[in-house]
C-alpha cells in the first residue's frame, strides 16, 4: 500500500494512457465497420444455368442506390479486344430491346439485381458489332470481361466493377463458360475511379462518331 501510494500519480497516468488505447481501438473498430458498410459492392454473376445461355446478372450489394451508367462487354482474343457498350447497343435495336434497355440503365436499388442478357447473346452482339469471324471466336485463350459503370450516392467519380470470364465455344455447352477469377473486381479507390472515368469518356467519345 505505500508503494501504491508513493506511485499513485503514475500508475493514474499509465492507466489513462491505457484507457484512451482501448478507446481509440474501439473507435477504429467503429470507423471500420462503417467504411466497409458505406463501401459500394457490385456484383457480376451467370444465372439460369453456367453456359453461354446463362443471364449475366447485375447486383447491387451497397448499402444504398447505384446509378448504372454503362455495361459494357470486352471479348478478348489474341488479336486485339473488342468492346461494346450493350446499353447503347440495344437502344439502337426495336422497341422491345428499347424496353430491355431502360432497366439496364438507371437506378438500381440496394439489395437488388438484374440481368442484362445471356452471355451467348453479348458475344453475339460483340461479333455482329466488329463482323469478326466464326474462326476468331472459336480460338483459344479468349475472355469475355463485362465491366460496370456506375455513380453511387452523391460521390462525384464514378464507382465500377469488372469480372472476366473464360470463353472455349469448343468445349460442351457446360464449360463454355468459366469465370476466371472467384470474385467480382471492385473498382473503389481513387486511382481506380480515374480508370473508370476514363473509361466512361472513351464510351461517350465513340458513340459522338
Amino acid at each position: 500500500m505505500e508503494w501504491l501510494n508513493d506511485n499513485a500519480q503514475a500508475i493514474s497516468a499509465v492507466a489513462s494512457v491505457c484507457t484512451l488505447f482501448v478507446w481509440i481501438f474501439y473507435a477504429q473498430l467503429l470507423y471500420n465497420g462503417y467504411v466497409r458498410q458505406r463501401r459500394p459492392r457490385i456484383i457480376i454473376n451467370r444465372g439460369k444455368g453456367i453456359g453461354t445461355e446463362a443471364l449475366c446478372l447485375v447486383s447491387n450489394m451497397s448499402s444504398e442506390a447505384i446509378y448504372i451508367q454503362h455495361l459494357e462487354a470486352i471479348l478478348h482474343t489474341r488479336q486485339g479486344s473488342y468492346s461494346l457498350d450493350v446499353v447503347e447497343y440495344q437502344q439502337q435495336g426495336d422497341e422491345q430491346e428499347e424496353d430491355s434497355y431502360r432497366t439496364h440503365q438507371g437506378p438500381l436499388a440496394s439489395g437488388d439485381y438484374l440481368h442484362i442478357q445471356s452471355f451467348g447473346n453479348i458475344v453475339s452482339q460483340v461479333k455482329q458489332h466488329w463482323k469478326l469471324e466464326d474462326d476468331l471466336l472459336h480460338g483459344h485463350n479468349i475472355q469475355l470481361e463485362i465491366r460496370v459503370i456506375a455513380i453511387y450516392g452523391s460521390e462525384d467519380m464514378p464507382m465500377g466493377a469488372s469480372r472476366n470470364f473464360n470463353l472455349d465455344l469448343n468445349a460442351s455447352p457446360n464449360h463454355q463458360l468459366i469465370p476466371a477469377s472467384v470474385d467480382t473486381h471492385r473498382l473503389n479507390t481513387r486511382s481506380q475511379r480515374k480508370r473508370v472515368l476514363k473509361w466512361a469518356k472513351e464510351i461517350e467519345t465513340h458513340k459522338a462518331r
